[in-house]
């Protein structure tokens, strides 16, 4: 079972005390945006076998969204960090590269 740390309350949630909220770290196109560009925001998404950033909601908890690294194969979780995070923090980055040299999805390494 999946278990995740709310970074704003500190529990360690199952699966059943969250909500799964799709992809991480997404540029969310506006009204002036291109037709392409919001049609590759709707609907073009990362789906890898191995290290994803998604988002969560600790619905039967705080009710707060935060973001979380983990493996999608092995369901090993790097890390769980705020929502308003730009980027994962260093200390993820570090824990994947640590176990996966050579990684990387999206703009990070």
């Amino acid at each position: 079972m999946l278990t995740l740390k709310c970074p704003y309350c500190g529990v360690d949630a199952d699966e059943t005390d969250l909500h799964a909220g799709g992809e991480a770290h997404l540029t969310r196109e506006g009204p002036g945006a291109s037709d392409d560009a919001f049609e590759d925001y709707l609907f073009m998404r990362e789906n890898p076998k191995g290290v994803h950033f998604e988002r969560w909601r600790h619905a039967y908890g705080c009710g707060k969204w935060f973001l979380a690294a983990r493996c999608t194969t092995t369901l090993q979780v790097f890390g769980t960090y705020p929502a308003q995070t730009l980027e994962p923090p260093q200390d993820i980055k570090d824990a994947i590269s640590a176990q996966r040299p050579g990684w990387s999805w999206g703009n990070f390494k």
